[in-house]
This record gives structure tokens, sequence and C-alpha cells, in this order.
């Protein structure tokens, strides 16, 4: 089983500074100012000054100003240039879209990246998963260009373009290099989209040939997926463009216990937005019940980007050591431990590091 130790930095770190650095705070909805606020407390408890600035987005920015992207959040965001962020509301089929994609793409956030691994103290049939997710975070059908061709018929675009699969794919190769991973998979389904998926893959690889380290292999999706239910352990690194990245990072998450114990970040030239990668959960939310977890080891990641990485290895040090006492889980977990106790025995354990 994984400890939890190893750091997932994903992108060039923001510079150092003696002054606090400044991070746009967005709560988020549902359970999200629970669990933001339990990984802001496990950050204060490393000792790391953040000056956070603090900005609504989502359902709370709806009711409240009218639009779920206040400009207030947009100009701090351009102005700090890192954000954490708890969970947004996004409605299915109806009503605006998703503030998670227009964020990504209004800071051409290019890369999410979402390490996971095994906890020894979570029970899953699964061990000794360790895997990172790369997923290209600007295009694809996530563009949004779709219209209603007749009555009854919807016509969505795919949006593939050369520079942004070489970036991505880039990014992968630099962080497999950089954490000494062995392999990279560029999951695809060029066998059926042949212009779009096929460029992808040309793309992916020409920049493998300048990884000669790093051992390059392609899969289609749908393999994949069934590859990743039989033996997880054979991946390392997996590449995907965004929808296919989007659907196999939650089923990874479900590998080794759950979205809640999953750590996302998104990362471009030029900043990244740390973010929990479940959902708002409203069912429990204001009832001290959810799992901080993700949460905490997305600021751990945060931390990572500050240049603070010893303090980010030392939370995932202790998220490990409190999953694998078993003494306080939350409910997803199998325990009944509060999101309060969950995190304060995280704070324990750090102070213990």
């Amino acid at each position: 089983m994984n400890d939890g130790k190893k750091s997932h930095g994903g992108a060039k770190r923001g510079p150092s500074s003696k002054k606090s650095p400044r991070v746009t705070l967005i709560e988020g909805d549902g359970v999200g100012p629970e669990v933001i606020g339990a990984a802001i407390s496990v950050i204060a408890a490393t000792g790391v000054s953040i000056d956070w600035d603090r900005r609504s987005a989502g359902a709370a920015a709806m009711r409240q100003y009218g639009t779920p992207v206040p400009d207030a959040l947009m100009e701090s965001l351009a102005r700090t240039r890192v954000a954490l962020k708890g969970p947004l509301e996004t409605q299915v089929g109806v009503g605006y879209r998703s503030i998670n994609v227009h964020l990504r793409k209004a800071f051409d956030l290019y890369a999410n990246l979402r390490p996971t691994v095994s906890f020894a103290g979570v029970h899953t049939p699964f061990r000794d998963v360790n895997l990172t997710v790369v997923r290209e975070n600007t295009e694809d059908l996530y563009s949004g260009i779709e219209h209603e061709v007749a009555p009854g018929v919807v016509e969505s675009v795919k949006v593939i373009t050369a520079r942004a699969s070489t970036r991505i794919a880039k990014f992968a190769f630099d962080y497999a290099r950089r954490m000494k991973r062995k392999s990279l998979t560029a999951i695809h389904k060029a066998n059926i989209m042949k212009l779009s998926d096929g460029l992808f893959l040309k793309c992916a690889r020409g920049v493998a040939k300048r990884y000669p380290d790093i051992k390059y292999s392609e899969q289609i999706v749908d393999a994949a997926c069934m590859r990743l239910v039989t033996n997880p352990q054979s991946f390392d690194v997996l590449l995907l463009e965004n929808l296919y990245g989007d659907i196999v990072s939650d089923l990874c998450a479900g590998l080794v216990g759950g979205l809640g114990l999953v750590p996302g970040a998104n990362y471009g030239d030029k900043g990244a937005i740390f973010e929990a990668v479940h959902g708002t959960a409203p069912d429990i939310a204001k009832k001290n019940l959810a799992n901080p977890i993700a949460a905490i080891l997305s600021g751990a990641m945060l931390l990572d980007y500050l240049e603070h990485q010893r303090e980010g290895d030392r939370i995932r040090a202790s998220v490990g050591a409190v999953l694998r006492s078993g003494k306080t889980l939350t409910r997803d977990l199998g325990g009944k431990a509060s999101t309060t106790a969950m995190t304060e025995s995280i704070i324990c354990a750090f102070a213990r590091t």
C-alpha cells in the first residue's frame, strides 16, 4: 500500500517569496465550505502562511450576484494566478455552463492532474494502485460547440488540435520524468474517430520520441477501462483527451475508495487551480459528515506548487497515517467520524511527523 508521502507536483512552481503568497479561495457549494475549511485548517497547522482572497462562485454567487462567475472572482484569479477551490454546483441538462470548464478555458489551465493511490486502511478489492491521470483540459467535446440541426436532432462538435494535443503530451512526459515514472499510456478511440483521436495519437507519438527513458504505449479507451478494473497496477501515467479523462479519472478514484480520497489540480503555463474533485453532495451539506481528504490532499498539491513541498509531503504522510490506523474514518470509508474529527486527527498526526 502507498503511504501517501510522495509529492505529486505537476508543473513548474510559483516564485519563491518571503511574503505570504496570495491565493484565491473558492469555498464552493454544498459540502464545499466544510471540506475547504478543513484543508485551510491543515495548511495552517503546517505553519505556511497564505493570504487567502475569499471569492464566491457557483450557486452561492448566483444567489448573491446574479451570476455564477462574478467579475470579482475573475479579477482575483487574474491577480493571484493560483486558487484552492471546493466543488461547484452545475445543473444537468439546463442552466449555466460548467464553471469548472469556464475557469480552465479562461485561464488556459490545459492540464488536469489526478494522482490516484491506494491507502492502507481503506478497504477496496484493489491493492497497490499508484497511477496518475493526465487529462487535456481545454477542448474535445467540452469546447461546448453544439446546436440543434432540426427538431429532435442535436449536433455536438469534437475539437482536437495539434497544439493542445502536443502540449498536454509534453506535460505528461515531463511529469513522468520528474516523478521518475516508468511508463505512459495514451488512451484513445482512434479506431473509430480516425481523424480527431488519430491526430491526438500522432502528436503523442511525436512527443514520445523525445523521452526514450519513458516506455510509451497506447490503448483503446474501452479496453483500458476493462484493464483498469482487472489489473490497475499495470498502469503508471495515463494520457487522455478531455472527455475520456473525465470519465477514466473517476473510474480510477473508485479503485482506491472513492472521490473523497483523490486530489485534483489544473495547471497552465502561468497559473493553477487546486480542487476537490467530488461533487457538492447537498444531501450531507452542513451536517459535518463529508470526507475532507480530497480537499486536504489538493491543499498539499497547492503547497508543492508554492514551493513548500516538505509541508505537502508531511500532509500526505499524516493522511496516510490516519487512514492506516482505521480509527477515524468518515462514513464513505466505513466509519462514523465527522469532518471535524477526521481533520483534527490529521492535524494531530501532522504534529507527530
